[in-house]
Protein backbone atom coordinates (compact mmCIF):
# COMPACT_ATOMS: atom_id res chain seq x y z
CA UNK A 1 0.00 0.00 0.00
CA UNK A 2 1.47 3.37 -1.00
CA UNK A 3 1.24 6.48 1.16
CA UNK A 4 -1.37 7.81 -1.28
CA UNK A 5 -3.58 4.76 -0.70
CA UNK A 6 -3.34 4.78 3.10
CA UNK A 7 -6.36 6.02 5.01
CA UNK A 8 -6.14 9.72 5.83
CA UNK A 9 -8.89 9.83 8.44
CA UNK A 10 -7.55 9.84 11.97
CA UNK A 11 -3.91 10.17 10.96
CA UNK A 12 -1.76 11.52 13.72
CA UNK A 13 0.34 14.59 12.90
CA UNK A 14 3.48 12.47 12.47
CA UNK A 15 1.74 10.10 10.05
CA UNK A 16 0.16 12.98 8.14
CA UNK A 17 3.69 14.21 7.47
CA UNK A 18 4.08 11.38 4.92
CA UNK A 19 1.28 12.86 2.81
CA UNK A 20 2.91 16.27 3.06
CA UNK A 21 6.22 14.86 1.86
CA UNK A 22 4.56 12.94 -0.97
CA UNK A 23 2.32 15.67 -2.39
CA UNK A 24 3.73 19.10 -1.45
CA UNK A 25 5.80 19.60 -4.60
CA UNK A 26 2.91 18.75 -6.93
CA UNK A 27 0.44 20.88 -4.99
CA UNK A 28 2.89 23.79 -4.91
CA UNK A 29 3.39 23.53 -8.67
CA UNK A 30 -0.40 23.50 -9.18
CA UNK A 31 -0.82 26.60 -7.01
CA UNK A 32 2.19 28.39 -8.54
CA UNK A 33 0.85 28.02 -12.07
CA UNK A 34 -2.36 29.71 -11.03
CA UNK A 35 -1.05 32.57 -8.90
CA UNK A 36 1.65 35.19 -9.03
CA UNK A 37 4.53 35.97 -6.72
CA UNK A 38 4.96 34.11 -3.47
CA UNK A 39 1.23 33.53 -3.03
CA UNK A 40 1.58 29.79 -3.71
CA UNK A 41 3.56 29.25 -0.49
CA UNK A 42 0.79 30.80 1.60
CA UNK A 43 -1.92 28.92 -0.25
CA UNK A 44 -0.06 25.62 0.16
CA UNK A 45 0.04 26.20 3.92
CA UNK A 46 -3.73 26.82 3.81
CA UNK A 47 -4.20 23.58 1.86
CA UNK A 48 -2.32 21.55 4.46
CA UNK A 49 -4.18 23.21 7.35
CA UNK A 50 -7.51 22.50 5.68
CA UNK A 51 -6.52 18.93 4.81
CA UNK A 52 -5.35 18.17 8.33
CA UNK A 53 -8.47 19.75 9.82
CA UNK A 54 -10.78 17.78 7.54
CA UNK A 55 -8.84 14.51 7.38
CA UNK A 56 -11.76 12.66 8.97
CA UNK A 57 -13.90 13.52 5.93
CA UNK A 58 -11.60 11.73 3.46
CA UNK A 59 -13.26 8.65 1.95
CA UNK A 60 -10.82 6.38 0.07
CA UNK A 61 -13.77 4.78 -1.74
CA UNK A 62 -14.41 8.11 -3.48
CA UNK A 63 -10.85 8.46 -4.77
CA UNK A 64 -7.20 8.85 -3.92
CA UNK A 65 -5.64 11.10 -1.31
CA UNK A 66 -3.95 12.92 -4.21
CA UNK A 67 -7.28 13.77 -5.83
CA UNK A 68 -8.73 14.78 -2.45
CA UNK A 69 -5.77 17.10 -1.81
CA UNK A 70 -6.00 18.68 -5.27
CA UNK A 71 -9.72 19.22 -4.60
CA UNK A 72 -8.85 21.08 -1.40
CA UNK A 73 -6.20 23.09 -3.29
CA UNK A 74 -8.75 24.02 -5.94
CA UNK A 75 -11.20 25.14 -3.25
CA UNK A 76 -8.50 27.24 -1.55
CA UNK A 77 -7.67 28.83 -4.92
CA UNK A 78 -11.31 29.63 -5.61
CA UNK A 79 -11.60 31.31 -2.23
CA UNK A 80 -8.40 33.24 -2.90
CA UNK A 81 -9.68 34.47 -6.26
CA UNK A 82 -13.02 35.45 -4.78
CA UNK A 83 -11.33 37.32 -1.93
CA UNK A 84 -8.92 39.15 -4.20
CA UNK A 85 -11.07 39.22 -7.36
CA UNK A 86 -8.16 37.88 -9.37
CA UNK A 87 -8.27 35.79 -12.48
CA UNK A 88 -6.16 32.67 -12.81
CA UNK A 89 -2.87 33.16 -14.58
CA UNK A 90 -2.39 30.57 -17.29
CA UNK A 91 1.34 30.27 -16.77
CA UNK A 92 3.61 28.95 -19.40
CA UNK A 93 1.81 26.66 -21.77
CA UNK A 94 4.84 24.91 -23.12
CA UNK A 95 8.18 24.13 -21.58
CA UNK A 96 10.80 23.11 -24.04
CA UNK A 97 13.92 21.43 -22.79
CA UNK A 98 16.88 23.62 -23.57
CA UNK A 99 18.51 22.26 -26.68
CA UNK A 100 22.29 22.21 -26.71
CA UNK A 101 22.30 24.11 -30.00
CA UNK A 102 21.69 27.81 -29.25
CA UNK A 103 20.04 28.33 -32.64
CA UNK A 104 17.62 25.51 -31.93
CA UNK A 105 16.94 26.99 -28.48
CA UNK A 106 16.04 30.35 -30.01
CA UNK A 107 13.81 28.65 -32.60
CA UNK A 108 12.05 26.63 -29.90
CA UNK A 109 11.39 29.75 -27.80
CA UNK A 110 10.11 31.68 -30.82
CA UNK A 111 7.83 28.81 -31.85
CA UNK A 112 6.43 28.52 -28.32
CA UNK A 113 6.02 32.30 -28.00
CA UNK A 114 4.13 32.46 -31.29
CA UNK A 115 1.72 29.76 -30.12
CA UNK A 116 0.96 31.22 -26.66
CA UNK A 117 -1.66 33.82 -27.74
CA UNK A 118 -3.57 31.26 -29.81
CA UNK A 119 -3.34 28.74 -26.98
CA UNK A 120 -4.62 31.25 -24.41
CA UNK A 121 -7.54 32.15 -26.66
CA UNK A 122 -8.35 28.49 -27.31
CA UNK A 123 -8.23 27.73 -23.57
CA UNK A 124 -10.45 30.73 -22.79
CA UNK A 125 -12.99 29.48 -25.33
CA UNK A 126 -13.48 26.23 -23.41
CA UNK A 127 -16.17 25.90 -20.75
CA UNK A 128 -14.60 26.32 -17.30
CA UNK A 129 -14.88 22.64 -16.31
CA UNK A 130 -13.35 21.41 -19.58
CA UNK A 131 -10.52 23.93 -19.30
CA UNK A 132 -9.77 22.91 -15.72
CA UNK A 133 -9.87 19.19 -16.63
CA UNK A 134 -7.42 19.75 -19.46
CA UNK A 135 -5.05 21.76 -17.25
CA UNK A 136 -5.21 19.26 -14.37
CA UNK A 137 -4.32 16.40 -16.71
CA UNK A 138 -1.71 18.27 -18.79
CA UNK A 139 0.01 20.34 -16.12
CA UNK A 140 -0.58 18.47 -12.90
CA UNK A 141 -0.27 14.97 -14.38
CA UNK A 142 -3.51 13.84 -12.75
CA UNK A 143 -5.40 10.99 -14.33
CA UNK A 144 -8.80 11.89 -15.78
CA UNK A 145 -10.39 10.08 -12.81
CA UNK A 146 -8.35 12.11 -10.31
CA UNK A 147 -9.17 15.34 -12.17
CA UNK A 148 -12.84 14.39 -12.03
CA UNK A 149 -12.51 13.84 -8.30
CA UNK A 150 -10.98 17.32 -7.93
CA UNK A 151 -13.91 18.83 -9.82
CA UNK A 152 -16.54 16.68 -8.15
CA UNK A 153 -17.67 14.86 -11.29
CA UNK A 154 -17.76 11.11 -12.04
CA UNK A 155 -14.72 9.55 -13.73
CA UNK A 156 -16.64 8.69 -16.92
CA UNK A 157 -17.96 12.23 -17.20
CA UNK A 158 -14.44 13.57 -16.68
CA UNK A 159 -13.08 11.37 -19.48
CA UNK A 160 -15.80 12.43 -21.93
CA UNK A 161 -15.40 16.12 -21.10
CA UNK A 162 -11.62 15.83 -21.40
CA UNK A 163 -12.04 14.21 -24.81
CA UNK A 164 -14.39 17.02 -25.84
CA UNK A 165 -11.93 19.66 -24.56
CA UNK A 166 -9.05 18.11 -26.51
CA UNK A 167 -11.17 17.95 -29.65
CA UNK A 168 -12.17 21.62 -29.26
CA UNK A 169 -8.55 22.63 -28.72
CA UNK A 170 -7.56 20.68 -31.83
CA UNK A 171 -10.28 22.43 -33.86
CA UNK A 172 -9.29 25.88 -32.56
CA UNK A 173 -5.55 25.45 -32.97
CA UNK A 174 -5.49 23.40 -36.18
CA UNK A 175 -1.99 22.28 -37.11
CA UNK A 176 -0.43 24.08 -34.16
CA UNK A 177 -2.26 21.62 -31.87
CA UNK A 178 0.22 19.00 -32.97
CA UNK A 179 2.99 20.79 -31.09
CA UNK A 180 4.11 18.49 -28.31
CA UNK A 181 3.87 19.78 -24.75
CA UNK A 182 7.31 18.81 -23.48
CA UNK A 183 6.14 18.66 -19.88
CA UNK A 184 3.70 15.81 -20.49
CA UNK A 185 4.83 14.25 -23.76
CA UNK A 186 1.19 14.47 -24.91
CA UNK A 187 -0.13 16.26 -27.95
CA UNK A 188 -2.84 18.75 -27.08
CA UNK A 189 -5.16 17.12 -29.56
CA UNK A 190 -4.37 13.53 -28.59
CA UNK A 191 -6.85 11.23 -26.93
CA UNK A 192 -4.46 9.72 -24.40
Amino acid sequence: MTADEEPVAGLAPAAFEGLVDLHSADLHAYLSRRTSGGVADDLLADVWLAAFGSRDTFDPELGSARGWLFGIARHILQNYYRRHKLRAVLGRAFRADRPTDEGAAVDARLDAAALVPALREALRSLPAVERELLLLVAWEHLTPSEAGQVLGIPAGTARSRLHRARRRMDERLGESAQVVDETTDHKLGADS
